[in-house]
């Protein structure tokens, strides 16, 4: 096959060509099958090479192209990619990148090459834009924002704002709207491309601008920002410093690495993961996040097996009770994972109108009520038809317990994300195993005190 009808595709055949052409140091192929394909492929691709090869292929495309390869780029990887580079070549991907992007690359650096590069930075405006953000936490709005935006002032007509436009779009990847500020830059409204195109050179922006404009300020959270953005189905929110001035703005695209990042992080809670670990981390690093609810869990099957050991008596006296202790255990664990995930999913997205907690929880009592009748008839309907009716009985014991775990796991799974969200603290982590260990234990209390009350 001759290099000519080579095509760039996400396969490792292709990926075997790329390495052998980088020995053989045949930029000309790089060039030539990477032309017009997509940044995020060439990302994808060049994770599975090491550092010093991956850096070849950038060296051989043009900056903007390798700019956006290192911005897709997973965080870990980007960050021991670039250990291969000298500052002054991080420098020139920089100038690039939309200040807010290059921001969150700088700070991934070590902090003596993050002062070379930004002394590096030959692009007067880049390096003052960054600097400025940097001031910011990452995880606010200010943090969030880039610096690049059209801005338009409220006393110019549209043929000066179409010039400004023509100026400033270099540096803007996305046009969603114009914003309007005074001569003092504080935020006026906004006016949209369309309004523009079709006024004419002399109307004055004053006329033409909309004042109803939603934003954010430098010191909001991200996560409240995501709110706001979806709410308002917005795909551009400019933010304002504390005096009211117009000083950034945040795109959707940044608004979906955060409701991304947060999501991660909420399914790794609920699944018992303590932090943010991914499938190529350390076999350390993976452990270490998975070993604390691995070991609480344990904790609290032993605490388990301690009530157990209460009851030794009627166990040995009833052996048919140990049968059905799995499906109780299991009916607790799922019941209160369902009402905690309901929760934290109407916590996630809060809304003015919210039901009382007195609401809530009716609603929640009634709900366990019913679905523990129906699986109490079905529970006792599977001991009659296993051990006979002559032991109706025992079902009845399993299925008294079965309304009584379905009530307590229903408590447990709606007021623990609801305290833990009134102590500031993540509502996922009230999931997964921690909400299914103390349904555990409860369920086995509930089901041997049942079984020792009921049966003769």
């Amino acid at each position: 096959m001759s290099d000519e009808r080579v095509t760039f595709e996400l396969s490792k055949e292709y990926l075997e060509l790329v390495e052998q052409a980088i020995a053989r140091e045949d930029a000309s192929f790089i060039r030539e099958t990477m032309d017009g394909v997509n940044p995020a492929d060439i990302s994808q691709l060049l994770d599975e090479v090491d550092g010093e090869r991956a850096k070849y292929v950038l060296d051989v495309l043009n900056n903007e192209i390798g700019a956006e390869v290192i911005e897709e780029l997973e965080e870990d990887t980007r960050r021991d990619f670039l250990e291969e580079f000298e500052p002054h070549e991080i420098a020139e991907y920089l100038v690039e990148m939309e200040s807010d992007d290059a921001v969150d690359i700088i700070n991934d650096l070590p902090v003596k090459t993050r002062e070379q590069v930004i002394a590096s930075i030959n692009d007067p405006e880049t390096a003052a834009h960054v600097q400025e953000l940097m001031r910011y936490d990452e995880d606010c709005a200010g943090g969030l924002m880039a610096k690049e935006m059209i801005v338009a002032n409220i006393n110019w007509n549209v043929k000066e704002t179409i010039e400004e436009i023509r100026r400033q779009v270099e540096n803007v990847e996305r046009i969603y709207s114009v914003y309007v500020v005074d001569d003092n830059y504080k935020l006026k409204g906004r006016v949209s491309i369309k309004k523009i195109i079709l006024s004419g050179d002399r109307v004055k922006i004053q006329s033409i601008y909309d004042e109803d404009i939603i934003h954010v300020e430098t010191y909001m959270d991200e996560e409240e920002v995501a709110d706001i953005m979806q709410k308002y189905d917005l795909d551009a929110v400019p933010v304002l410093n504390l005096q009211g001035k117009l000083v950034g703005r945040i795109t959707i695209d940044d608004i979906i690495d955060v409701i991304t990042d947060q999501a991660e992080e909420d399914r790794q809670l609920m699944s018992g993961i303590s932090s943010d670990v991914e499938e190529d981390d350390t076999i350390w690093a993976i452990s270490k996040a998975r070993l604390p609810w691995l070991i609480i869990g344990m904790v609290g099957s032993t605490l388990g097996a301690l009530t157990m050991g209460a009851f030794e008596q009627e166990l040995d006296k009833y052996v048919t009770l140990v049968f059905f202790i799995p499906m109780l255990m299991a009916t607790g664990g799922n019941v209160g994972i369902q009402s905690s995930t309901l929760i934290i999913q109407s916590l996630a997205n809060r809304s003015n109108f919210e039901e009382s907690l007195t609401k809530r929880l009716i609603k929640m009592l009634f709900t366990a009520v019913l679905t523990g009748l129906v699986l109490a008839v079905i529970a006792f309907i599977i001991v009659v038809v296993w051990k006979g009716a002559d032991q109706m009985q025992f079902g009845f014991v399993v299925g008294t317990a079965i309304i009584g775990v379905t009530l307590l796991a229903s408590i447990m799974g709606t007021i623990t994300p609801l305290i833990l969200d009134k102590l500031d603290v993540n509502p996922a982590i009230a999931s997964g195993p921690f909400i299914t260990t103390t349904n555990d234990i409860l369920g086995i209390v509930v089901y041997l005190a049942i079984a020792n009350l009921l049966l003769p």
